[in-house]
């Protein structure tokens, strides 16, 4: 089988390279192991705790013992599904701040600030929101693919949790997608008409439906490359998928490098030691893992007014029923509904720690914690500094990689993290708040002193499964880069990579945007196509954050 371009992965960066490439006239084949993503355990976004622990939408992927979190092993879901973990992720949809994208451009992204990238990400968004776009034209984009909506925040604890944020003098911001990031408001996710909009709809589908762009279901075990080319992928099964053009890896920040490292492009020695044969010497590839941790801190309610009053079987059915029928209800909505982006102390020029606030209190694997009526924030630090890796446990492309994240070896992300929970608390201490806060369920209000938080943190702080960084773009001259600033990876010619492995350092917030983006972006270098015009836009940063935390 041939085509001018082969793609490994129909996730978030995979599927929107893959539909510009058939937009503008190629034949695009796409990679995927995972199944379809029909059903309501995908499409109904109440649903979201479910696919992501279920085998059959999930890689399972874990990591090895975290030697800062007393040997805990982390949980760490990637869509095994068309659409990726768009599919399976939570629909939170962050840009990230502009500082962020600045940031990867002093670090050797050239052509990645924010003025280059915010075109696009207004390529990218069917963004519907209150009125017209009055000043935030210069910021939103009306005509893209992807969906971008608010929820209704007709619980009331949305609006007290951002009230609350504005008693405690923080700003509110009428887009932190937009000019201002800092603050509370309302928080936005891909979802439209009840459903989740992933990009297997915004963009796979629509390309699929070209005729320009097939998708082949099977495990990638390596890139052909010949003379230094990529020629095309190899599948498990011994299939091979012959490119014309260029091979594109987007198979997720885990993924993607073991697929670089079974192919032979790596660092020389890790690869020896699984008797692969070196092509490219690229000690980068695997390192520079990134993540955000985060904490669920949880609340007794005074009041019966959470989803608690679903958390039943017959709850449930009433959730479900109503979607399936209707399209409504609390099955249409993620249920995060409002947000918060501060700084944690004066010095810091832009947000490092992100709320998402949610109207029960629960984890990610769908177990509550707590018996009745209660609510949370997860909150965490955005910008740590500890670094890990992924490696090969064997040259058999059906093991999975070793994931190390080294968490919380940086002392500053204790700092960090302790600074998340009193600031927290502090919020939940102003009137908005109190009128429904019946008791602080865990940490408990007991756990004070730094002894005792760090306890706390170590015990339950948990992956916000955003793993990037892993293919880290910068100078071609930069030893530790593995693609330079359009995607191309350095040492061979033909391939390229358009997933979160290139990000630099982790974004403010959460991935997907940025990923699909980053996707976007690509799809343009890989075309020849000249950028688009860049932004003439100056974000809001707070006029006195050398001097004050809000």
């Amino acid at each position: 089988m041939e085509a001018d371009y082969v793609i490994v992965g129909a996730g978030s960066g995979g599927s929107a390279v893959a539909y510009r490439l058939a937009e503008a006239g190629h034949s695009v084949l796409v990679i995927e192991y995972g199944g379809t993503d029909a059903g309501p355990f995908i499409q109904m976004p109440g649903a979201l705790s479910y696919p992501m622990n279920m085998a059959r939408y999930d890689w399972g992927l874990r990591t090895e013992p975290e030697p800062h979190l007393g040997g805990r092993v982390l949980a760490t879901p990637r869509g095994k599904v068309v659409g990726g973990s768009s599919s399976i992720n939570g629909m939170v949809y962050v840009r990230g701040h502009a500082c962020d994208f600045d940031h990867w451009e002093d670090q050797g992204a050239q052509g990645w600030a924010y003025s280059d990238v915010l075109p696009y990400f207004k390529r990218m968004e069917n963004w519907h929101a209150e009125g017209d776009m009055g000043a935030e034209g210069a910021w939103r984009g009306r005509d893209g693919p992807l969906h971008v909506t608010r929820g209704m925040r007709s619980n009331p604890l949305f609006n007290a949790f951002i009230q609350a944020g504005a008693q405690a003098g923080y700003p509110v911001t009428p887009d932190y997608n937009g000019e201002q990031q800092e603050g509370f408001g309302a928080m936005e996710a891909t979802i439209w008409q009840g459903k989740r909009w992933s990009v297997a709809k915004a963009y796979l589908k629509p390309a699929l439906r070209s005729g320009r762009c097939k998708l082949v279901r099977g495990l990638a075990a390596r890139v052909i490359l010949r003379n230094g080319r990529a020629e095309g992928v190899e599948l498990a099964d011994g299939r091979r998928l012959m490119a014309r053009r260029e091979v594109v890896l987007a198979a997720s920040s885990i993924n993607t490098p073991k697929l670089l490292m079974l192919s032979g492009i790596g660092p020389a020695a890790h690869l020896a030691e699984h008797g692969i044969d070196v092509i490219a010497d690229r000690p980068g590839v695997g390192a520079n893992l990134q993540d955000h941790l985060e904490l669920y801190l949880q609340f007794a309610a005074k009041n019966p007014i959470t989803l608690y009053k679903y958390w039943n079987l017959w709850g449930k059915a009433w959730v479900g029923a109503q979607w399936l029928l209707a399209g409504t209800g609390p099955g249409a909505s993620n249920q995060f509904e409002a947000a918060g982006f501060i700084r944690s102390r004066a010095g810091e020029a832009y947000p490092d720690i992100q709320f998402h606030f949610l109207p029960i209190a629960v984890r990610y694997d769908g177990t509550a914690v707590a018996d009745g009526h209660g609510f949370q924030t997860h909150v965490g630090p955005m910008r740590s500094k500890s670094r890990g890796m992924v490696r090969l446990r064997s040259a058999r492309p059906d093991d999975p990689p070793a994931i190390r994240f080294n968490y919380m070896s940086d002392p500053d992300d204790w700092r960090d993290f302790r600074a998340c929970i009193r600031l927290t608390r502090e919020i939940m201490e102003q009137p908005a708040m109190q009128a429904h806060v019946k008791y602080e369920i865990q940490p408990g209000s007991e756990v004070r002193d730094d002894d005792a938080l760090d306890a706390f943190i170590r015990d339950h702080v948990e992956s916000a499964y955003h793993p990037c960084g892993t293919a880290r773009m910068g100078r071609r001259d930069d030893p530790m880069a593995v693609v330079d600033p359009e995607g191309a990876v350095i040492g061979v010619s033909g391939l390229r990579v358009a997933d979160s492995s290139v990000f630099p350092r982790i974004t403010n917030g959460n991935l997907n945007a940025p990923t699909i983006m980053t996707g976007e972006k690509i799809a343009d270098h890989i075309l020849g196509r000249q950028p688009l015009p860049r932004a003439n836009v100056v974000p809001w940063v707070h006029p006195q954050w050398q001097v004050a935390q809000r």
